[in-house]
């Protein structure tokens, strides 16, 4: 895949619109033209370097030395005896090509290392600061709940003496009516 593909996805929006954007902790590097190296030879040329590391490479470089060495052991031709020196220069010539693309390949996957990690230390610091956001609002709303039970405990008091003074003043007028000989009303 092309590396300017990706890129060409990423919004160039200031980092407060993107906050539900998935690589909006890249955005950092989106000004960087070729953050790694995209193009065609370097991506060509840790594609290949990649494919050195295959279980196909290996298989398919074992089948062609066996049959070198076979044609050249049994006779079918002379174009590299014994010693196989013309092998051997194949070898060399494949080292002094493989290094440089492998230690491209590495460049390469250490920058994107790098902007990753960059993004995910990020992503981290935006999750402690949600996370101490959360906490400050727990706390904001567990101080207004015990601001409210205290409130409706010093409600529920003034009712029941509110209800113990209705009562008394009930049983009072009772009390004087019955001392009247009147009879209360229901």
């Amino acid at each position: 895949m092309n590396d300017d593909r990706a890129q060409s996805t990423l919004p160039k929006a200031p980092d407060d619109m993107n906050k539900g954007f998935h690589y909006r902790f890249h955005m950092p590097h989106v000004h960087l033209t070729s953050v790694f190296g995209d193009d065609w030879f370097a991506l060509k040329a840790e594609a290949f370097a990649r494919f050195f590391g295959t279980p196909t490479f290996l298989v398919a470089q074992t089948i062609i030395v066996a049959v070198w060495i076979a044609v050249n052991m049994l006779g079918f031709t002379k174009f590299d005896v014994y010693p196989f020196i013309l092998l051997n220069l194949a070898f060399s010539l494949q080292a002094a090509y493989a290094a440089p693309l492998i230690l491209l390949a590495q460049t390469r996957q250490a920058d994107r290392d790098k902007a990753h990690a960059d993004a995910d230390a990020r992503h981290r610091e935006d999750l402690a600061d949600a996370a101490t956001q959360r906490q400050i609002f727990a706390q904001e709303q567990n101080e207004q709940i015990v601001k409210l039970l205290q409130q409706n405990t010093e409600l529920t008091e003034l009712t029941k003496a509110l209800s113990e003074r209705i009562e008394a003043l009930t049983l009072q007028v009772q009390t004087q009516l019955a001392i009247r000989g009147e009879k209360p009303a229901s």
